[in-house]
């Protein structure tokens, strides 16, 4: 019986020729990483079970993103904790304010993750590097400070279903109107401790973009990662990023799938999820109307410069409807200021849009963008569950960057086809 790519990795992983749905392994791991919220908890715990050392400075990543640049006295507290244990065991991959950026998509882009690897992360969306075809997927902090020490953790070994893409995507439909259409059609636990494995000619029109989104978002569906084949598009990526030896994985052609979910790209509409699930979509058609006080265009979802072009295609010359907020935040450093080269920044300025330095900020009800009672907020965000940006009273609605930025024009949710 055949393996999926999921199944070859962590066989590989654990030094086996083989593994099966629900067998146990312990794995090797090639990087651990936290954030600001995770990793204070990780080191209480490395500290309580008296550790010492950890398995290898340079296969640890800690970023300052979700309440950074800190929004009040504790999370000022947390960062510090950060800070004074990187320093202690000179943790090579620590990222502070001014060069850190949101933790999913600054990884992939200093190069930290690659085809075939193993990682963990004290963060749920930890599963985007699946789109470079690495095993990676979350964990709690208690495993964080087990893997800082040792480089092992403990795996069950998941099934599969397999999503296969045919045709292409066509203009403003992008890879967050894939991964919301999956979760509307198999539902929020529809790939519970399940991998979610890409493939289909439909692949290759997707950018690496598109994949880190709707990798990213595997875990709306419950699912315990989402993985994408490389390809020539991955390679490119990697080439200048990644210097080290990789190896990727092709799953078996007799590889067994608990199912097979079709999707086919050219039939694909702008598509949005209303509150207060990921699952409960509609197409744009369905939705437009809906009156909105707030727009967020960023995240580790959709914070890329991919997104950011998109959503300035819409702003250029036009202005955000006098009753709506719109924030922009870049996912990094380097998007901001490719993003400036590019002039993206100067037609979000001038449409009226705030744009911030890297954080999550109000992805998570943190900062730059909470919620006030009953106001409603579309955003290319992740979640959009009670309270999740602000009083239970207020409502997400998470979409594509265009029909955010379409959005944002219009004063309600609105077709960027339609402007």
């Amino acid at each position: 019986m055949g393996m999926t790519m999921t199944q070859k990795i962590l066989a590989r992983h654990a030094g086996l020729k083989t593994v099966e749905a629900g067998q146990l392994v312990e794995g090797k791991l090639d990087l651990v990483l936290g954030n600001d919220i995770t990793t204070p908890v990780a080191i209480a715990e490395f500290n309580k079970a008296g550790l010492t050392r950890i398995f290898d400075q340079d296969r640890i990543a800690l970023i300052l993103d979700h309440y950074t640049p800190c929004k009040d006295i504790k999370a000022a507290q947390l960062c510090a904790t950060v800070r004074e244990f990187a320093k202690q065991y000179q943790i090579t991959h620590f990222y502070d304010v001014g060069d850190m950026g949101v933790e999913h998509a600054l990884v992939p882009e200093k190069g930290l993750a690659a085809p075939g690897e193993a990682i963990i992360g004290a963060d749920s969306h930890t599963c985007t590097y699946g789109a470079l075809g690495a095993f990676s997927t979350g964990v709690g902090s208690t495993d964080m400070a087990a893997g800082m020490a040792t480089g092992l953790a403990w795996f069950k070994i998941p099934s599969a279903i397999k999503v296969t893409l045919k045709g292409k995507l066509q203009p403003y439909v992008s890879g967050k109107d894939v991964i919301l259409h999956l979760i509307g059609t198999i539902g929020v636990d529809g790939a519970l401790y399940k991998s979610l494995e890409f493939a289909g000619e439909g692949v290759a029109c997707l950018s690496m973009d598109d994949r880190f989104t709707i990798a990213n978002m595997a875990i709306e569906a419950g699912a315990k990662n989402g993985i994408f084949p490389v390809d020539d598009r991955t390679r490119s990526y990697l080439a200048g990023r990644v210097s080290r030896p990789w190896e990727a994985v092709e799953a078996d052609p007799d590889a067994v799938y608990d199912q097979e979910v079709v999707i086919d790209l050219d039939a694909l509409e702008p598509t949005v999820a209303l509150p207060h699930l990921p699952s409960n979509t509609r197409t744009i058609r369905q939705a437009e109307g809906m009156p909105i006080q707030q727009v967020v265009i960023g995240s580790c979802t959709n914070g890329r410069l991919d997104d950011l072009r998109q959503a300035a295609a819409v702003l250029k010359g036009r202005k955000v409807a006098q009753d709506v907020r719109c924030i922009v935040i870049p996912a990094t450093q380097q998007i901001t200021l490719d993003a400036m080269k590019e002039g993206l920044i100067q037609i979000f300025l001038e449409a009226g849009c705030a744009v911030s330095t890297p954080t999550c900020g109000p992805c998570l009800g943190g900062h730059m963008g909470v919620l006030s009672d009953g106001e409603r907020a579309i955003s290319t965000t992740n979640r959009n569950f009670v309270g999740r940006m602000g009083p239970v009273s207020s409502e997400i609605i998470l979409a594509n960057p265009a029909v955010a930025a379409a959005s944002a024009v219009a004063g309600v949710v609105a077709d960027p086809r339609k402007l």
